[in-house]
């Protein structure tokens, strides 16, 4: 093995044990190359990719709010990227979409690790193409995706700033990272994760601890309704702290 064979290896190992960590390592900073504009899939993986929307009003030269949207259980990229996609022009917000490398988030079904990995690559190749504000950095999700989020989003508080949650079910972070905001919707007629046993009980377990939480019921099923979109992206730009 040559030199630089064995210094690949070592930073594929240290990725790897920072992944079964939970903890993600990549940064906003300064762009190395211009992305492009629109919708593309990121091209980074030939099964499970993910999905970049940049919006048209995007100039390098102007840092961009970033949303990490993840997909809900047996969901694509596609889905995580439709809970913001109509509202990402008017915020002027640029979004990632990873999918899962299984049917649902690796933490859910066993430990952190390949969907960790994954996301972090996600992010190194936004950061390298687009100029982001560190200040308004978000994950969110829905259903399986908001758990997601709330996990990965409080044990990586110093890069996430913010959290929007769907109709989660349960948090397990690796750790407690920062001090995130956290926005929460659930709808009181969900059959499928109830709300007495997961978001109720979750902001008890959030305002316990100290955290900023803002959490919003609405009568209906598991869904997500277009009123609670536009509130959860209003708190999180409206509350970015510079």
């Amino acid at each position: 093995m040559t030199s630089r064979e064995k210094v690949e290896a070592g930073q594929r190992d240290a990725a790897w044990r920072s992944a079964r960590q939970g903890h993600l390592r990549a940064r906003p900073g300064t762009p190395r190359t211009q992305g492009a504009l629109g919708l593309h899939p990121l091209g980074l993986s030939l099964g499970h990719d993910g999905i970049i929307y940049v919006p048209p009003a995007y100039r390098p030269d102007q840092p961009a709010p970033l949303a990490v949207m993840l997909h809900g259980a047996g969901g694509s990229a596609q889905h995580g990227l439709e809970l913001l996609l109509a509202l990402a022009d008017e915020a002027n917000a640029i979004l990632l979409a990873p999918g899962s490398r299984g049917p649902t988030w690796d933490v859910i079904v066993d430990d952190y690790g390949p969907d960790v990995q994954f996301i972090d690559q996600a992010l190194a190749h936004v950061f390298e193409q687009y100029a982001v504000d560190p200040a308004r950095v978000a994950i969110g999700g829905f259903s399986d995706g908001a758990s997601y989020a709330l996990s990965l989003g409080i044990g990586n508080g110093d890069l996430f700033r913010h959290i929007i949650a769907f109709s989660p079910g349960f948090a397990v972070p690796p750790r407690r990272q920062g001090t995130p905001r956290i926005f929460m919707s659930h709808g009181t007629d969900d059959r499928v994760l109830p709300i007495d046993r997961c978001s109720r009980r979750l902001v008890q377990v959030f305002e316990r601890a100290g955290q900023d939480v803002h959490y919003v019921e609405f009568k209906g099923p598991h869904v997500v309704p277009e009123e609670m979109t536009r509130e959860a992206v209003r708190w999180w730009l409206e509350g970015a702290v510079h």
